[in-house]
């Protein structure tokens, strides 16, 4: 299995563990690259590293966002590997494992669920403000605003109808900003 196989994996188990908002190795201000983060409800996010060997597991501890957790990204924060390679004594304190096993991925060590401190919380909001930036030099000369409002032309278009099948904004359900 590759780094990007596992880093795919990763993706799939954050979209299952209900994370609405998922990125991938983008660079924070922290420095750190998170292999994977989603966010949950109430801004819970949680991190997943993903390791296809003990040597790249080894020196990840070196990384400074390991030897200063405070600064490191995640609620909760997981390392992923295939089946066998890590055991839960070898992680850092509180960090979850999950292994990768026939192409499913589980939950062998759980993750304590309070890891980030304000500081992670900044870093993670840089993350996902340089993220929306980048979409919005892509979808330029309009603005994130603006291309969000695409329900908006459509009924404009349509005669003030949306097209069957389409819900207004206030009318779609976004279990992600429940309390």
């Amino acid at each position: 299995m590759t780094h990007a196989q596992l880093v795919q994996r990763a993706v799939e188990w954050l979209r299952a563990y209900r994370c609405g908002v998922i990125l991938s190795e983008q660079t924070c201000a922290n420095g750190e690259v998170p292999d994977a983060i989603g966010w949950k409800r109430q801004c819970h996010s949680v991190l997943v590293e993903c390791k296809i060997s003990r040597a790249d597991f080894l020196a990840d501890r070196a990384k400074p966002c390991r030897q200063k957790p405070e600064a490191g990204l995640g609620c909760e924060r997981f390392y992923l590997a295939p089946a066998g390679l890590l055991r839960a004594d070898d992680l850092p304190p509180s960090w979850g494992l999950l292994e990768c096993r026939n192409r499913k991925v589980e939950i062998t060590r759980p993750s304590a669920k309070k890891l980030r401190t304000e500081a992670g919380f900044r870093y993670e909001m840089n993350l996902l403000l340089s993220s929306l930036r980048r979409v919005e030099i892509r979808i330029e000369p309009q603005s994130i605003t603006e291309f969000l409002k695409w329900k908006n032309r459509m009924a404009e278009y349509n005669g003030g109808n949306l097209p069957e099948g389409v819900l207004a904004a206030e009318s779609e359900p976004n279990s992600f900003l429940e309390v």
